[in-house]
């Protein structure tokens, strides 16, 4: 009967650290998103779409970046970084704080800075342009996982 208890403490206890090892925030941040950007009114000023994978340090790899919107401030050779810091429960409700920063390849010096926050498949918050004439603007976007 000893090892009867002995053997089933310890399938519960595997059991309970099988459960701990969910890594849900990877699951929910990386992947495909879809951004839309609005101003005054609701209008959309640009739209991209992404890809977004978490490094253990907190940054983000942003890659396969596309503008699906026309804009001068943003023609070509856009760099892309972003920050993520993860909040959430055992239930695998994860949220947290996002960041993203787009700058401008040509013409240069134009710089597009997101700020908002993770809520499972969504991303919204506030974004901010400066740099150029023409080229500066605030507003809200929303991302949402493909």
């Amino acid at each position: 009967m000893k090892q009867y208890a002995v053997a089933l403490a310890l399938v519960l206890g595997l059991a309970l650290v099988g459960c701990g090892s969910n890594n849900s925030k990877d699951s929910n941040i990386n992947g495909t998103w879809n951004a839309t950007l609005t101003s005054g009114g609701n209008s959309t000023v640009f739209a991209f779409g992404t890809s977004l994978q978490t490094n253990s340090d907190g940054s983000l790899t942003v890659s396969n970046f596309d503008f699906t919107t026309n804009s001068p401030c943003f023609e070509s050779g856009e760099t892309e970084t972003g920050s993520f810091t993860l909040s959430g429960d055992f239930n695998g409700n994860v949220n947290g704080k996002f960041g993203m920063t787009v700058q401008s390849g040509n013409p240069a010096g134009n710089t597009l800075a997101l700020s908002g926050a993770v809520n499972g498949n969504t991303i919204s918050g506030t974004w901010t342009l400066t740099g150029s004439s023409g080229c500066t603007g605030n507003g809200t976007f929303t991302m949402t996982k493909v």
